[in-house]
């Protein structure tokens, strides 16, 4: 029996009747304490448990993408290590990669509470946290800090780290490129790829600067100051049309991006068993913010297909969006992405969900009779299927 799933997991979302919110952030202080401290013996004890228990490791799973080693394909989405204050203990929880923030330049309280809800009945979750966190400099500041660590304790079993910039909300719109730029300049040392994220729906006007106009001059300033070559990708709203997606892809062409990230949140509705926000009393169409888990599923997909299929392959994908399962995961593979993201998912399958997608994979590289996962990469529309 999962004791997440059928003990932990109904406590958290229904018998406690507490906040998500105020879950989330104190499960990010224990977690927080434990990675201050990797010599106390209950937060090394704390972190060998967890690996024995969460992590997978298949050789099959093992890929190399823009010059970085991934052990395996699946990687914590941002927004839930915001300011990176548990960056030592994710692969730990079996992940192969981990991207924090969003972390804009300026620190920023986010959007007023409440601001995160769960909606059970569509395994997801509607957010408008409004990038909350503590700013580039605290997030360098940290990132430095347990660097050294590492180095101190000859750290070998690390993952890579990216780290995903938004616009700071008193920063005006046609100001923008100036703000991602000076967030990348604290940042660019520490972070193994960067993304620009103009696609949250929780910050005033910020998807406007998906529009090819707007996102052209963040990027060229990006890449100018990006001397060291680091992988620069762009996430984008599930939302936009066909011909919108196809200006994004001719642009990061143009500035040379590492890739795409597919998807964002959602701002529809339709698809929603909820009606009622239980802790507002308000119709789900009346609450603002973006819908994140089962519901992003489908859509998630077919932009992924879309971008893979209009690239010809050429440009790296990262898939994200209603991922819960190993099929879940295998669809998006085969549609196109090469590595995947989790958030809500893991929230309502536990800490082990992870490895049980891992095992997954695994089995259907050899019901398929393949030997690596880069081979899944694609594959539905290799075959035309």
């Amino acid at each position: 029996m999962d004791i997440y799933k059928f003990g932990l997991r109904p406590l958290l979302f229904s018998g406690l009747k507490a906040d998500p919110e105020q879950i989330h952030h104190q499960m990010l202080q224990v977690l927080s304490r434990l990675d201050d401290q990797p010599n106390h013996p209950l937060a090394h004890w704390a972190k060998l448990v967890l690996s024995q228990s969460c992590r997978f490791y298949h050789p099959a799973l093992i890929q190399s993408l823009w010059g970085l080693s991934f052990v395996n394909p699946i990687g914590l989405a941002a927004g839930f290590d915001k300011d990176g204050v548990a960056t030592g203990l994710w692969s730990a929880f079996g992940f192969g990669f981990a991207e924090l923030g969003t972390v804009t330049l300026h620190a920023q309280p986010g959007n007023p509470p409440p601001r995160l809800f769960r909606l059970p009945l569509d395994q997801a979750a509607l957010n408008r946290m409004g990038f909350n966190n503590q700013g580039a400099a605290a997030l360098a500041k940290r990132l430095e800090r347990q660097r050294q660590r590492w180095i101190d304790r000859e750290e070998t079993n690390l993952i890579p780290l990216g780290v995903n910039l938004g616009k700071s909300k008193v920063t005006p719109l046609e100001a923008a490129a100036v703000d991602y730029l000076e967030s990348f300049r604290l940042l660019q040392h520490l972070g193994d790829y960067f993304v620009v994220n103009v696609s949250s729906p929780n910050t005033p006007g910020l998807r406007s600067l998906q529009a090819a106009d707007q996102l052209d001059p963040i990027l060229k300033a990006l890449q100018q100051e990006n001397q060291a070559k680091k992988p620069l990708l762009v996430k984008i709203a599930p939302d936009l049309d066909w011909e919108e997606i196809e200006a994004v892809i001719e642009l990061a062409q143009t500035h040379r991006l590492a890739g795409l990230i597919a998807t964002n949140t959602t701002i529809r509705r339709d698809q929603l068993t909820t009606q009622t926000i239980a802790a507002t009393g308000n119709p789900v169409s009346a609450e603002a913010g973006g819908i994140s888990g089962a519901p992003l599923r489908s859509r998630a997909t077919e932009v992924i297909r879309f971008i893979y299929q209009q690239t010809e392959g050429k440009l790296p994908i990262i898939g994200v969006g209603g991922i819960f399962d190993a099929e879940d995961a295998w669809e998006k593979l085969t549609a196109g992405a090469s590595l995947l993201q989790v958030y809500t998912g893991w929230l309502y399958e536990g800490p082990w969900m992870v490895q049980r997608i891992l095992k997954g994979l695994v089995e259907k590289l050899e019901a398929h009779g393949l030997s690596h996962i880069s081979e899944a990469t694609g594959l539905s529309e290799k075959a035309g299927i």
